[in-house]
């Protein structure tokens, strides 16, 4: 991938990813440090991401790779990751949101279904913790949401059940209302913030290890025929820093390009998440 021009260039631009210790997030990452970013990886595990590091610094000889400590499913582990960058005292041009979690059961530490406080929620809080110094960095700051196509299954939003542990066996049907939160969160900060853009993106049916909790030989079935994680990175980076989009905010992207969103994706619902998540987590 050649580096772009103009406003969309990755040298010496500063970059957060989070999940970036495996999967999408790992190759979105190494991509933006090969083109001579300064990239931030994010992820839960210390010693996974320690050795996501290392091995972005060896395939792309960029030195200027660092980890950050960060569990979506705890808002004081949000809390702390944004105030750990913001104490580093330099720029953010880009937050790339992708870490993520599907076809799991359980509740956050903070009380919230799983597949919402991971996807979502922990996003949505790191994003505003870390929106003035998005804006400060500016021009041409940007907060890409990794969505999914999924999100078109979701009927919409039930907010009571979002307080609760997963209902659905597999998971599926909270992940796809997860993702849908993604486009709808993307498409209101948009709307309220008109100095950073912002985009939500479908990578790809991608095989990551967000199936890892699908059991074997299941996990290898439907793995079979998906995209190769550097293929799922491709809509990420782009929306990243393609000087294409530079002028676009709001938007949901597949192969690069705008896609319709969901009928459910509605102003008004995009309005009532933004309430109840600002609620929750204390900002927006």
């Amino acid at each position: 991938m050649s580096e772009p021009e103009g406003a969309g260039a990755v040298k010496g631009r500063t970059f957060l990813v989070t999940g970036a210790n495996t999967g999408i997030g790992r190759a979105t990452a190494a991509a933006l440090a090969r083109q001579g970013g300064r990239v931030y990886v994010a992820s839960r595990s210390r010693e996974k991401g320690e050795e996501a590091v290392a091995g972005i610094k060896a395939s792309t000889g960029n030195e200027a790779v660092w980890f950050l400590p960060l569990d979506l499913a705890d808002l004081d582990s949000v809390r702390a990751c944004a105030s750990d960058f913001l104490a580093r005292g330099e720029p953010l041009h880009v937050l790339v949101n992708n870490a993520g979690v599907g076809g799991q059961r359980g509740v956050t530490a903070d009380g919230f279904e799983l597949h919402f406080g991971v996807n979502h929620l922990g996003h949505f809080a790191l994003t505003s913790l870390l929106l003035d110094r998005l804006k400060a960095s500016g021009p041409g700051a940007r907060v890409v949401t990794v969505s999914s196509d999924a999100h078109y299954g979701a009927r919409g939003i039930d907010f009571d059940a979002l307080r609760r542990s997963t209902p659905s066996f597999t998971g599926q049907r909270e992940y796809a209302v997860s993702k849908l939160c993604n486009v709808l969160f993307t498409q209101e900060l948009a709307r309220r913030v008109t100095d950073v853009s912002a985009y939500a993106l479908h990578p790809g049916v991608v095989a990551s290890d967000i199936w890892r909790r699908v059991p074997q030989p299941a996990r290898a079935l439907i793995k079979r025929r998906m995209l190769s994680v550097e293929d799922g990175a491709v809509t990420s980076v782009y929306c990243a820093t393609s000087p294409a989009v530079a002028a676009e905010s709001g938007l949901f992207y597949d192969k690069c390009a705008p896609r319709p969103p969901s009928r459910v994706a509605t102003p008004e619902l995009a309005e009532l998440l933004w309430k109840y998540s600002s609620e929750w987590t204390g900002l927006g």
